[in-house]
C-alpha cells in the first residue's frame, strides 16, 4: 500500500473525530508522522505507542560480504538499522477472524 491508498484510512479516522478532512489533510498527517519517526530515530530515541508498537534503532556491525557480480569479499561498514517491534492492538488486528 502506498501513501495514496493509506490516505483513504487516514481520511476515515479523521472523520471520525472531526466534520470535515480532504486528501491535503490526511497527507499532511502522514508527512508529519512520519518525519517525526524520522528525526526522533535520527536522535537517537526510541518511540513507544502502547498498543501499537515500538519504532527504535540497532546498531549492526561492519562485516565481510562479497561482491555478488565478481565474487570478492568487500567490507561492509558499520550502520545503524531502524527497527519496528509490533503492540499487542496491532498483533491482534492482524489475526482476527
Amino acid at each position: 500500500m502506498n501513501k495514496s491508498e493509506f490516505n483513504k484510512y487516514v481520511r476515515e479516522s479523521l472523520t471520525k473525530h472531526q466534520k470535515n478532512s480532504n486528501i491535503d489533510e490526511a497527507n499532511d498527517l502522514i508527512d508529519i508522522f512520519t518525519e517525526s519517526v524520522i528525526n526522533a530515530l535520527a536522535e537517537n530515541d526510541e518511540i513507544s505507542l502502547v498498543g501499537f508498537g515500538r519504532f527504535s534503532k540497532s546498531h549492526m556491525k561492519s562485516r565481510t560480504g562479497r561482491n555478488p557480480r565478481t565474487g570478492e569479499e568487500i567490507t561492509i561498514p558499520a550502520y545503524n538499522q531502524p527497527k519496528f517491534k509490533p503492540g499487542i492492538k496491532l498483533k491482534e488486528s492482524c489475526n482476527k477472524s
